[in-house]
């Protein structure tokens, strides 16, 4: 029998779940997200960020608008990688509420 697409992919982590269980874990209050975009000739790219505790966390990369919620998953992955302790905090694009990046 043929395999179907979707049992054929490899399941993804939904970071922005995994996030809110650590927060609730750690109880600390939910994440707060935040939308960003930046004007790029005749496009627009969109980024986002997640404030935990007063920082906030970047995503990684800049995305079409048709793929917002991997913005969000990006930054979700970020912040929790430095919640669990898995990324340095060196590493890891984060700043206080009041030193926005963008």
């Amino acid at each position: 029998m043929a395999k179907t697409a979707s049992s054929s992919q490899p399941t993804r982590p939904n970071w922005q779940e995994l996030l809110l269980n650590a927060c609730r874990d750690c109880r600390y209050p939910a994440p707060q997200y935040s939308i960003v975009s930046d004007r790029r000739g005749g496009r627009t790219a969109w980024s986002s960020s997640v404030e935990i505790l007063g920082q906030i966390y970047h995503a990684r990369y800049w995305y079409d608008g048709k793929n917002l919620n991997n913005a969000k998953e990006d930054a979700a992955e970020v912040a929790l990688g430095w919640i669990r302790g898995t990324t340095s905090p060196n590493s890891v694009t984060r700043s206080p509420r009041n030193n926005r990046r963008w």
